[in-house]
């Protein structure tokens, strides 16, 4: 964990040496959308105070809210974003009691190009796991690599393909579409959509689930997670942005039922015990921007 700690400080240090101020989209998101390519060093600050912390239909806190800081600066269509989370109240399933935990800090390095209607990206993350519980085994990091499309359409849907490259051994897609009403002229309505698909290349390291929990021998290979949003940006002045927000995640296929339920967080004496196989969280977003 010493290690982990001395790159993400030297990359933050960088980030401070190289901008007047430090700056952040919210994960998701994660990654941090990029913005369109500017001349001028760009950025924002956000954090995110959430009910649940639910990532690929994972669940990965449960009863308890978390804070999600993050900070982003771009710079002729590069951007640099670094990502965290705070569970207030680690989940425990007897009677014990854990104090504020953090489980996760991201990094991600990205570029991004507008060619016609077509936006394009590719960049790299990596993700600094800790326990979900003070005290447990850290998990493995991992890494990913990623590229995106976009159109600059009505929906603007965009599609992103993401490769793990350290120790899960998997692919992930997803298509996602929005739209945004404008309600005022400092308030819009905001509505976005998202589908999934996984695709295992390692049976040992992401298996595919029967119908009682358990993991198999065979590799998981499926659509995945949808995710249905609704946000109500308000512009509070021109850089600050408060964005009330509710998410809804569920299972696309029935293996995907099977895997989400066996990785949720309730104790139960089996897994076919567990009931997370969908999710509805939500909280508030706070960004400020230059």
């Amino acid at each position: 964990m010493n290690t982990k700690k001395a790159i993400i400080t030297a990359i933050l240090a960088l980030t401070l040496a190289t901008s007047p101020i430090i700056a952040s989209a919210a994960e998701d998101t994660k990654p941090a959308e990029n913005k369109q390519e500017s001349a001028t060093v760009t950025g924002e600050i956000a954090a995110s105070i959430l009910s649940a912390y639910i990532w690929r239909g994972q669940e990965l806190s449960r009863h308890s809210a978390v804070i999600q800081p993050s900070a982003t600066v771009s710079y002729r269509g590069f951007s640099a974003n670094i990502w965290g989370n705070l569970d207030t109240k680690p989940y425990a399933v007897g009677n014990e009691r854990y104090s504020a935990n953090y489980t996760e800090t991201d990094v991600t390095l990205s570029y991004s190009h507008k060619v016609g209607i077509f936006q394009l990206g590719c960049g790299y993350i990596y993700y600094g796991l800790a326990s979900l519980m003070p005290g447990a085994a850290d998990p493995l990091d991992s890494q990913e690599l990623f590229v995106s499309v976009g159109l600059d359409t009505i929906l603007m849907p965009t599609l992103a393909v993401y490769k793990e490259i350290d120790h899960y051994h998997q692919w992930y897609a997803t298509l996602g579409i929005s739209y945004t009403f404008a309600l005022h002229e400092k308030v819009g309505l905001k509505l976005s959509g998202n589908v999934s698909y996984l695709l295992s290349t390692d049976e040992n390291t992401y298996p595919k689930y029967d119908g009682n929990g358990i993991a198999t021998a065979e590799k998981f290979n499926n659509f995945h997670d949808g995710i249905i949003s609704v946000s109500l940006p308000l512009n509070v002045v021109s850089t600050l942005t408060v964005t009330p927000t509710l998410s809804y995640v569920f299972p696309l296929s029935e293996e995907a039922k099977y895997e989400m339920r066996a990785r949720g967080l309730q104790g139960a004496f089996t897994p076919s015990g567990k009931d997370s196989s969908s999710f509805l969280y939500g909280g508030m977003i706070l960004s400020f921007s230059f």
